[in-house]
């Protein structure tokens, strides 16, 4: 009868030692398999979702099917962004060719509003224009464009937003909201505001929507800045009526 020992303190050491020397040898050889190709069909790795063993070639294969199924998503979701910001680059250079063609503010405004109702899909969109109370009466504040002094107390709802002279988005208080887009608007989850001008002394852009998250803090602005900059474009054209 032989009387099994339990391995000595020496002898796991001595075999953490060996694992350890394999381990950093197979890493500074990762072409050793395939030198040896013959030795993959004696290696076994216990499989992830199971304690089934499968050779290691099945347990590459399938790494590499999940790296792959990984990437294959991940260019999925590069070529929707890039579609959509080729979208929206066309849309706005659309934008500034029509703005262009418009021989009258009263064109421009016309031109502003459609494009932002049909082509970039806001459900809600205001032009606040900071005019001299006595300059261009014809100018007449409507749904859509609004006009009103630089110095009138209803702005200070806005201050920040107008010190800052940057595109905002996010939720809006109800003041604003109310200014922007009339009484009955509760239904406006977020809003993107935008400077016209620098300081911005010419005025600013809304757009609304329902959800309260379509507009939020972290979205990129660029695209927003580039659509205030063309509208500043084209009203600073007709800026003698809007002073």
């Amino acid at each position: 009868m032989s009387i099994q020992r339990k391995p000595t303190e020496a002898a796991i050491e001595a075999e953490l030692s060996e694992d350890a020397q394999v381990a950093h040898y197979l890493k500074e050889q990762p072409d050793f398999f395939e030198r040896h190709s013959e030795l993959l069909a004696h290696l076994i790795l216990p499989h992830d979702t199971g304690g089934t063993a499968i050779s290691l070639v099945e347990r590459q294969t399938a790494i590499m099917r999940n790296r792959n199924e990984k990437l294959d998503k991940k260019l999925r979701e590069l070529i929707k962004v890039a579609r959509t910001n080729q979208e929206l680059s066309d849309k706005t250079h659309n934008l500034t060719v029509a703005l262009m063609r418009a021989d009258t503010v009263h064109q421009a405004f016309q031109v502003i509003e459609a494009s932002l109702r049909e082509d970039f899909g806001s459900e809600r969109a205001a032009l606040v224009l900071f005019m001299n109370p006595q300059a261009s009466p014809e100018i007449v504040s409507n749904n859509f464009m609004r006009r009103i002094a630089h110095d009138d107390p209803t702005l200070k709802a806005f201050s920040t937003f107008l010190d800052g002279a940057k595109p905002r988005c996010g939720q809006i208080r109800d003041a604003q909201r109310e200014f922007l887009f009339g009484p009955d608007t509760s239904e406006v989850g977020s809003a993107a505001l935008l400077p016209l001008a620098n300081n911005p002394s010419l005025g600013m852009l809304a757009i609304g929507n329902h959800n309260a998250h379509h507009f939020h803090p972290a979205m990129s602005t660029d695209f927003l800045l580039r659509l205030a900059q063309s509208v500043t474009a084209a009203l600073q054209r007709f800026r003698h009526q809007l002073i």
